[in-house]
């Protein structure tokens, strides 16, 4: 059975002895720009702004007003598309884009068309369920953003054009993507990666990144693809999978009802599960795009492209693959990437630590990220690397056990205290004071004469019993291997 791609269908859409549809999807993803200032003005790019406060001649459009290209901008999509394996073209051209609503002062919008900043490339992506594989991609491009448009002030529609003028890559990737969860995995993995290379925040409630999903169906074998819908603006991962899933499935329905699927732009509605005519789906000649007179052709010298091969450098799949280097398994070196300063407290910490990382990363993952919150580019911790590095040099030295690290983590975790001292202003080293833990050892066993005889009688797996026994009696305070070596030779008729 042929399929995009020369894959095999990621979904069968169709039930019993209907022929059977797959869905055919393609992503194009905006992704804001970490830039302090806006892509062709001096205007801040910062959200939460009163409406309309972040504006001037130049994003509203005024007559005479000329834009001036931001440099950072052009560095952060030569480094997204370097991040992405793409070529990155030596001359790019910005065009005008011409449509009319609201949101667009100008009446266009300053974007590329025909000579992109970088073609090709590829994207890895996992989906839940599925085998990983690679995705290609088409072009990614600069562009500026609208303004935004609110609906139901009364009876009125106002306009914020706060926005407007925002520095974006626009990312387009191939239609070869087959079900909303392999969309899901795609804008995952995107995201990650654009995140990691200090490309974008991810903030997907603020707009900074957001798709257009494209979806079209088309009879299993079929090599010509079927009339797409492009569904706008989604800024969910599940909200793009339920949509994506939903506008398949419509399709086929109509399909099999004799019905003919008509390429338009779509939205998604939450509340009410299912996606809703917006408008007519235009198409590149409906913009009548021409070339930016204002702006000439973005020329990139080799230098910078240099600088920012190196930076690209930087992706989350060559950082979980110097952690399992490192010891760390697959799952561990995982974690630690799902999010950049999960990965730079950890570095930081085994900077300062000095030990095993893999008993680093087990400690980071069970207590520090249990605490950790995220917003955007954004991670705080209860913690600094530096107390976590002293707390399990406390351990690695016999100082304290590994129950009583999690405790006293827990003791200073929100300050600044340092493990050592809380320990010793505390009295919690633990004790190596082979007697008194004789003595304890002995009367533990003198309590559990049934187990004792268990445990000679071959249920080895008793020894666990006596050791946690022992630690209930010193308050935790005894060292775990010493007690080991006295209750084996105890039990064995060693003494």
């Amino acid at each position: 059975m042929a399929a995009f791609g020369g894959r095999r269908p990621a979904a069968v859409l169709s039930p019993g002895e209907m022929p059977a549809y797959e869905a055919v999807v393609g992503l194009e993803v905006h992704a804001q720009l970490l830039t302090a200032s806006k892509a062709f003005c001096a205007c801040p790019t910062s959200f939460g702004a009163p409406p309309n406060a972040h504006v001037c001649p130049v994003c509203l459009g005024l007559p005479g007003a000329l834009p001036v290209l931001n440099r950072r901008a052009v560095r952060l999509g030569v480094r997204a598309a370097l991040g992405l394996g793409m070529t990155v073209h030596e001359t790019s051209v910005f065009a005008r884009k011409n449509y009319f609503y609201p949101d667009l002062p100008k009446g266009y919008q300053i974007s590329q068309y025909d000579r992109p900043l970088a073609t090709g490339g590829r994207l890895r992506i996992e989906p839940e369920g599925g085998e990983p594989r690679e995705v290609r991609l088409e072009r990614l491009h600069l562009e500026e953003d609208a303004g935004k448009t609110l609906h139901g002030r009364g009876d009125e529609s106002v306009v914020d054009l706060n926005r407007a003028g925002t520095p974006l890559a626009e990312i387009v990737g191939a239609p070869e993507l087959g079900s909303g969860a392999e969309a899901a995995a795609y804008l995952k993995a995107l995201r990650d990666l654009l995140m990691f290379l200090g490309v974008n925040d991810g903030n997907l409630e603020e707009g900074s990144f957001r798709c257009d999903a494209n979806v079209s169906v088309r009879p299993v074998g079929e090599t010509k693809l079927g009339t797409r819908c492009e569904i706008k603006n989604v800024n969910s991962f599940r909200f793009v999978q339920k949509a994506i899933d939903y506008e398949a499935q419509r399709q086929v329905a109509l399909l099999e009802s004799g019905g003919r699927v008509v390429q338009e732009t779509r939205g998604w509605s939450e509340r009410e599960g299912r996606t809703y005519t917006l408008r007519s789906k235009e198409d590149a000649h409906d913009y009548r795009y021409f070339p930016e007179p204002d702006l000439p052709p973005l020329a990139l010298g080799p230098e910078l492209v240099r600088e920012e091969r190196e930076a690209a450098a930087r992706t989350p799949e060559a950082a979980r693959a110097r952690l399992e280097r490192l010891g760390l398994s697959p799952y561990a070196a995982r974690v630690l990437t799902g999010h950049p300063g999960f990965l730079g407290f950890f570095d930081g910490a085994l900077a300062l630590y000095g030990g095993e990382a893999k008993k680093l990363a087990n400690f980071v993952m069970g207590e520090v990220l249990a605490g950790a919150r995220t917003e955007g580019l954004e991670a705080t911790f209860a913690a600094r690397p530096g107390q976590v590095a002293e707390l399990l040099r406390l351990v690695d030295a016999g100082t304290i056990s590994g129950k009583q690290a999690k405790d006293v983590y827990a003791a200073v975790a929100g300050g600044d205290a340092s493990p050592e001292a809380y320990v010793r202003e505390h009295g919690l080293a633990v004790t190596s004071d082979e007697a008194a833990l004789e003595a304890a050892c002995r009367r533990v066993l003198e309590a559990n004469p049934k187990q004792v005889a268990g445990y000679r009688a071959g249920k080895a797996n008793l020894l666990g019993y006596f050791v946690g026994a022992v630690m209930k009696e010193t308050s935790g305070r005894a060292n775990p291997a010493l007690v080991n070596a006295l209750l084996k030779r105890l039990l064995e008729g060693g003494g």
